[in-house]
């Protein structure tokens, strides 16, 4: 294999880690948006801007690794279905805990409501992460797979 080869390669665990690192980063921005005390209308636009770019980020992250990445995997490394499917469950039950944020936001919920919501997927999320990052971090070192990093892992 060539040196660029392999630096192609390797990518693949590096690109994951970045990802989830922004999508930490952009979940934290939410956080502090919601911090800011009583929901001013600034405020209240800069959560719903907040909210609104880590919630489409991270659905698109999950569905970019369903619909590439997994399947990649799953070609590859048919031992790893099992991982697969569970962490495809946590992608099902994050995108409903997304879904119960964007009510409650829509619905203007009092800014307690939705940092109980933001702390819920924060806590899923996490582990989420740590959990796919230990079991699938060497086979993308290794993987094969030709195809644009933003439409596997979603835009960040």
């Amino acid at each position: 294999m060539k040196t660029g080869e392999r630096d192609r390669v390797v990518a693949w665990g590096d690109e994951l880690r970045r990802v989830h690192a922004q999508l930490r980063k952009a979940l934290s921005l939410s956080q502090d948006a919601l911090a800011v005390g009583a929901p001013t209308p600034d405020a209240a636009r800069d959560l719903l801007l907040y909210c609104h770019g880590f919630c489409v980020a991270l659905t698109q992250h999950h569905e970019g690794e369903d619909r590439e990445l997994f399947p990649a995997i799953a070609a590859e490394h048919p031992e790893l279905r099992d991982t697969l499917r569970k962490l495809e469950q946590d992608h099902s039950m994050i995108a409903h805990l997304i879904a119960g944020l964007e009510a409650a936001i829509d619905g203007q919920a009092s800014p307690d409501a939705v940092a109980r919501h933001l702390e819920g997927i924060a806590a899923i999320m996490e582990s989420h992460f740590r959990f796919e990052e230990k079991a699938l971090l060497e086979v993308l070192d290794a993987l094969s797979l030709d195809s644009d990093v933003e439409r596997v892992l979603g835009p960040l």
